[in-house]
């Protein structure tokens, strides 16, 4: 068995969290935010066997696709805001970030 803790965009979420009921897998949600762009994500929590493990990951990179966004870049201290004027810059958005990890035991008590 595997949990995978996967990391996804929170415009990407309605589609991850539809498709993974249709196809019955089994996860719980945690509301998260990202350390780079300070936006909302969605980590989920999902145990599956190994045997659905590659049909999982297949899933997530069907739908959590990445996308460019043009962000505005701040000075990166308060001392250097006279010094610099901030500017928009293309960045990659979206996409997912799954830890895959060997589950010993599961129990449902």
């Amino acid at each position: 068995m595997k949990l995978l803790v996967v990391v996804v965009n929170n415009r990407d979420r309605p589609r991850f969290c539809d498709a993974l009921v249709e196809r019955d897998f089994r996860f719980t949600v945690i509301s998260t935010t990202g350390g780079f762009l300070r936006e909302g994500n969605t980590t989920a929590l999902i145990g599956v066997s190994d045997q659905r493990k590659d049909e999982l990951t297949a899933l997530i990179k069907e739908i959590c696709q990445t996308r460019e966004r043009l962000v505005n870049v701040t000075p990166p201290a308060p001392e250097h805001i006279g010094a610099m004027i901030a500017s928009p810059m293309k960045v990659l958005v979206g996409g997912a970030k799954a830890f895959i990890l060997n589950v010993e035991q599961f129990e449902e008590v």
